[in-house]
């Protein structure tokens, strides 16, 4: 009796592949994530994960779905030559990291790709030139604000890739120097409740910040760190901020520039790639000195001090209280800003209703992009340039679509390697209303 063929390679190219199947697959592209992308046989599109395009490996399917899958590595049998030893033991464990396989000039073309990818699939923009992506100048430890989930047993970890479960670690070489030489003296005992991370913050001439955010709106009672760092609990309400010992925020340095940033606060975690996206914007954007520059998502302030000279008046709109206290610190030597403290949907109506005339615009939203009231309002306002700071190139190209809809052409767009060793990507975007 002829023995049955069982290896998929050899079945109905057709037929729908299962969970637990393995797959001889050639990778094709990057795709936004981390993963880069093949075919199946029946030609549903397959993620994997520390792959580089180029590659034939053999995966295990470890989710189908109706129009693609994802596969995990069993093997690589043909490697990438951009393929290189990662640097860290925890690496393909800890979700914390996505090229460190990859190497470095290749994780920048990949990010490249990635932007213009994003830009054609979901906005629609077609035959746009995207700049090369501005590297790094430090690709390993660059970060001065690293957040860690913390195990049962009280010891700091990061998230695994695909669970929320948080794994310990004992090394990793995205910190700068002085959190890699603080964090691993941070002890905490077990099971305290409430509270769920640990933030540690460097700042200028060496401080050190570290946070502890809970659920409960008290700090735990228990808690003791052997360290000169500067401590605060941070509860779930905005107001609920306790100095635990030192002061409630550090100072960063950017381009010769002090600023104060609170615990509670936003601020850019690689200062060596947000100087330089700071030259590449005064370089760039279109500014005169009789101009009202509208400044959304402000923050502490870091964009609105280098572009204030540049302009008449400021108007600047942030929701955060604990970043609109830094910001009015940051920028009390300036009589031509104004602060609103409220949200881009409040106020931009407001600023309609007022007939504000308003010739540059400059946002550097969260994650999710603008909401719809927020572009709508933004592009009501008619300004006659846009800059758009983004850190996630998937709603970015949403924006951009709606953006082109609404009269405003794409004039250039680069990428910035804010997140080296991830697929996180910044880029800087410079839009003109076309009349």
């Amino acid at each position: 009796m002829p023995r049955q063929v069982t290896d998929p390679r050899f079945e109905d190219p057709l037929k729908k592949p299962q969970v637990g199947e393995e797959y001889e697959v050639t990778l094709s592209t990057w795709a936004y994530g981390g993963d880069a992308m093949g075919r199946l046989p029946d030609g549903r599109a397959v993620f994997v994960p520390y792959t580089l395009p180029g590659e034939r490996v053999r995966i295990r399917l470890t989710e189908v779905k109706s129009h693609y899958a994802r596969g995990e590595v069993v093997s690589i049998i043909e490697p990438s030559p951009d393929r290189v030893p990662p640097r860290c033991k925890h690496y393909g464990v800890c979700g914390g990291c996505h090229y460190q396989h990859v190497h470095y000039a290749a994780q920048l073309a990949a990010k490249t790709a990635i932007v213009r990818d994003q830009l054609e699939r979901i906005g629609k923009l077609y035959g746009v030139r995207v700049y090369p992506t501005v590297p790094s100048p430090r690709p390993w430890h660059y970060r001065n604000h690293v957040q860690f989930h913390l195990t049962p047993e009280g010891r700091l970890g990061f998230q695994r890739r695909s669970s929320d479960e948080t794994v310990a670690i004992d090394e990793c070489h995205l910190p700068d120097e002085v959190i890699t030489q603080v964090w691993p003296q941070i002890h905490l005992e077990d099971d305290i409740p409430g509270l769920e991370r640990v933030h540690v913050r460097s700042g200028a001439d060496g401080e050190v910040l570290i946070a502890l955010e809970g659920a409960r709106s008290k700090p735990p009672t228990q808690v003791t760190l052997e360290t000169d760092a500067s401590m605060v609990y941070l509860g779930p309400e905005p107001e609920q901020v306790y100095v635990l010992s030192g002061r409630s925020y550090l100072v960063q340095e950017v381009k010769g520039r002090l600023f104060r940033v609170s615990a509670g606060a936003f601020f850019q975690t690689n200062l060596a790639v947000a100087s330089l996206i700071i030259d590449h914007i005064l370089e760039n954007i279109p500014l005169y000195p009789n101009d009202v520059l509208l400044e959304l998502y402000a923050g502490v302030g870091l964009f609105t001090a280098f572009l204030a000279p540049r302009v008449k008046r400021v108007i600047a709109v942030e929701a955060s209280p604990a970043a609109c206290q830094d910001f009015e610190v940051n920028l009390d030597d300036f009589n031509n800003v104004e602060l609103y403290e409220a949200t881009v949907e409040q106020v931009l109506p407001y600023l309609r209703e007022r007939g504000e005339h308003i010739d540059v615009a400059l946002l550097d939203p969260p994650r999710t992009g603008l909401s719809r009231e927020a572009l709508e309002g933004l592009v009501a306002l008619q300004p006659r340039h846009i800059v758009y700071v983004s850190c996630h190139p998937a709603t970015l190209a949403r924006d951009a679509h709606q953006l082109h809809k609404s009269g405003y052409r794409l004039l250039r767009i680069t990428p910035f390697d804010m997140f080296p060793q991830t697929y996180h990507i910044e880029t800087v975007s410079f839009w003109q209303r076309v009349d």
